[in-house]
């Protein structure tokens, strides 16, 4: 039987990232490629963008993308939502392997709305054009909080910390490899794991979603007022994921 790996993660929190370098692994250890998978068995309208994006993790959406594995395929698609009650039986039966990156979601905040901001002023708005605002920003990233605190909950996900990966790389990818049985001696994992370093990353590749990603952006970008509203509103979600207030 195959399985679904299910890259997850915050918005603005390098899950685009984090979805390449584990597609890559998977494909050079005999995975199937998610895009040939779309198209073989139609499901152009649950996976979607890019990155094969499924969604919510609904039941009719988790059951379409099911077939190719119980067929013996294994493949990678990405997803932002919570885990579902269905989502979280399938996990626990070992069909689907999920991992979840999260990030301060003070700088995930304003990556947000710089990238909605961006659209707006190139006249092309995009889905984080509506969080150019720091109050509809403060709003989305409640949302996603929630979804990080889900994902704690679920004992089979990989938790993965966007600011782990990028300072200690070498062990975060290598936690990544293993975690998806996968031996990282080998040269053709190594090769990999060393294209996605981040000082190697290409800025510019689609679907990566790698701009600026550096720590600690909002004590520069928000106001003194804005970082203690968000201290106020988010504040026990940010010590509960271990960054200091």
């Amino acid at each position: 039987m195959g399985m679904i790996i299910l890259s997850v993660g915050m918005p603005r929190a390098g899950s685009g990232w984090c979805y390449n370098l584990t597609n890559d692994l998977m494909l050079a250890n005999g995975a199937a490629d998610a895009h040939q998978i779309r198209s073989q068995f139609h499901l152009q309208r649950i996976l979607t963008e890019v990155n094969c994006n499924i969604g919510a993790l609904t039941p009719r959406r988790i059951s379409a993308v099911l077939l190719p594995s119980l067929l013996g395929i294994t493949f990678v698609i990405k997803a932002h939502s919570s885990p579902t009650s269905f989502a979280s039986w399938i996990i626990r039966r070992g069909q689907i392997r999920p991992s979840y990156i999260f990030r301060d979601p003070r700088d995930a905040l304003i990556s947000a709305m710089e990238n909605g901001q961006r659209a707006i002023e190139r006249g092309r708005p995009n889905a984080f054009s509506p969080f150019a605002e720091f109050e509809a920003a403060l709003l989305f990233m409640e949302k996603y909080l929630k979804t990080w605190e889900q994902w704690t909950h679920v004992a089979q996900a990989l938790l993965i910390r966007y600011e782990n990966l990028l300072l200690e790389y070498d062990i975060e990818a290598e936690r990544l490899a293993q975690f998806l049985g996968l031996e990282v001696s080998l040269p053709r994992n190594r090769e990999i794991i060393e294209r996605y370093r981040p000082e190697n990353s290409q800025t510019d590749q689609k679907g990566l979603h790698f701009r600026h990603g550096r720590i600690g952006r909002f004590r520069h970008k928000l106001s003194v007022e804005q970082q203690e509203l968000m201290a106020d509103r988010l504040g026990g979600f940010i010590e509960r994921m271990g960054y200091a207030l």
